[in-house]
């Protein structure tokens, strides 16, 4: 599918978007990412496309920015996360998976093991060690996900949410 298949709608001062993203777990650690130019991480994923399953946008984004096959598993929230950022209030609905990524994706407790231009955005991963305090202190939105990365949810979990303005972490 082409880019402009992406679920985004964009009014003056206001963006909703539909985002799938996936939560990848090795050695106590968990896969995220970011735009270079950003001060925060967030899990890896991206925008869903008209036309495919949210696994399908999870399984399609982990081939074009890791170039590896994601093995989805269930899903763990759906969130309404509402924020502020780049001079816009963003409303995104975002659907969060539990992963799985082969072991030949490279792995590293501190540095970035994988680049990559996406766009306009040169993006960076890396892995951050899986509790509360090491990604509360990154952050990652959602935020609340650092609350309840050590007791993932059996079922999933539905929120609302209000990370409020993301320029200011």
């Amino acid at each position: 599918m082409t880019r402009d298949m992406r679920i985004r709608i964009k009014q003056p001062g206001r963006i909703w978007q539909m985002r799938v993203a996936g939560l990848a777990f090795r050695n106590g650690h968990v896969l995220v990412h970011r735009a270079a130019h950003e001060r925060f991480w967030t899990f890896p994923g991206g925008r869903a496309e008209i036309g495919e399953t949210t696994a399908e946008t999870l399984k399609r984004e982990m081939m074009e920015e890791l170039g590896v096959e994601a093995r989805i598993d269930r899903l763990l929230w759906s969130v309404e996360n509402f924020f502020h950022y780049e001079g816009k209030h963003w409303q995104e609905y975002g659907l969060y998976y539990l992963m799985h990524l082969p072991e030949t994706l490279p792995f590293h407790e501190s540095d970035i093991v994988h680049r990559i231009q996406d766009g306009k955005n040169a993006l960076e991963f890396r892995w951050a060690r899986a509790t509360r305090a090491a990604l509360a202190a990154l952050p990652i939105p959602p935020l609340f996900i650092a609350d309840d990365i050590e007791t993932l949810p059996e079922t999933p979990r539905h929120l609302v949410w209000d990370d409020g303005d993301l320029d200011a972490l």
